[in-house]
């Protein structure tokens, strides 16, 4: 997605340790316009696909998945990242490891939203080493779900992730995929996917 990239290029910063910060437009301040592109790009690449329900994590999914939603006329439920006192009745439970925050998570989904023989497409900003979107599979296998696709934003090409997902057989279909990053130029190259 080309003006993905081209945002990328011109505000995003590359530090070490494989962080790519790009908070200025997706995943601390928002840019709606931008989101609502993502939005109409993950409906045309998921357009044959049927789709009852978008399932992302808390907290910087949830903006891209709602904005996608409208796209499909669907709901969107997060996977949340902590019980709390509105979590009722029984919950799908996960552990996940997140790359960003160097900590596992209990990740919870409350069983009334996530129904057997559901199509859910799966919606998330990052994609490193695959953890969060692992974790979601297994809410959505244990749910009895039928698991449509992954669509991500920006995957680390050079991580783990999505190679992972791709073996399993689920179409993923990542927006902007980096190959390499330089912290010390400041630079990173893309894959040239389209």
């Amino acid at each position: 997605m080309k003006l993905l990239k081209e945002r990328i290029r011109k505000d995003g910063i590359v530090k070490e340790g494989n962080v790519l910060k790009v908070d200025q437009f997706l995943n601390h301040q928002m840019d709606i316009e931008l989101l609502n592109e993502i939005g109409k790009e993950f409906k045309r690449r998921f357009a044959q696909k049927q789709i009852d329900k978008i399932l992302t994590i808390e907290a910087s999914g949830i903006g891209i998945a709602c904005i996608t939603a409208q796209y499909f006329h669907v709901p969107v439920v997060f996977a949340k990242k902590s019980q709390s006192v509105n979590l009722d009745g029984e919950s799908y439970v996960t552990k996940i490891e997140s790359f960003t925050h160097k900590r596992i998570y209990d990740v919870i989904v409350s069983k009334k939203y996530l129904k057997e023989g559901e199509h859910v497409l799966i919606i998330d900003d990052f994609m490193a080493n695959g953890c969060a979107v692992n974790g979601l599979l297994d809410i959505l296998e244990e749910a009895g779900a039928i698991v449509e696709g992954v669509g991500i934003v920006i995957e680390k090409g050079f991580q783990d992730g999505g190679k992972s997902i791709r073996e399993r057989g689920i179409q993923l279909e990542s927006l902007a995929i980096v190959d390499a990053m330089n912290p010390a130029e400041g630079s990173l190259t893309f894959r040239e996917t389209e």
